[in-house]
């Protein structure tokens, strides 16, 4: 589960990015990244704990995948802030430059 939830995060922000691919002010191609690098880990993961369980693997417990899942949706979400923090560091259209070095 947890790979599903990161390569379908990665295919979005892939996504989004390729159609802003000229003008990428957000920072979303750092984002593809950590959502591919996650798929990656998971994948490894996956082949790993396959060799280990064999066909077992395909048949997890309803617990084990509800587990799984909230372990992905909680490493998309850590994603989710640092690309926020590294946005909000960047400041690409010069918001916070704005709003604390106005000159009154």
């Amino acid at each position: 589960m947890t790979l599903l939830v990161s390569i379908f995060a990665a295919v979005i922000t892939t996504a989004i990015w390729y159609r802003n691919a000229p003008n990428s002010q957000m920072k979303i191609g750092v984002l593809c990244w950590m959502f591919w690098g996650a798929s990656l880990m998971w994948l490894a993961d996956a082949i790993f704990e396959y060799a280990e369980l064999g066909a077992a693997y395909f048949t997890p417990a309803p617990a084990d995948m509800l587990n799984d899942l909230f372990l992905g949706l909680s490493v998309v979400a850590l994603a989710m802030v640092i690309w926020i923090v590294i946005v909000l560091i960047k400041d690409p259209k010069g918001v916070f430059k704005e709003i604390f070095f106005k000159k009154k």
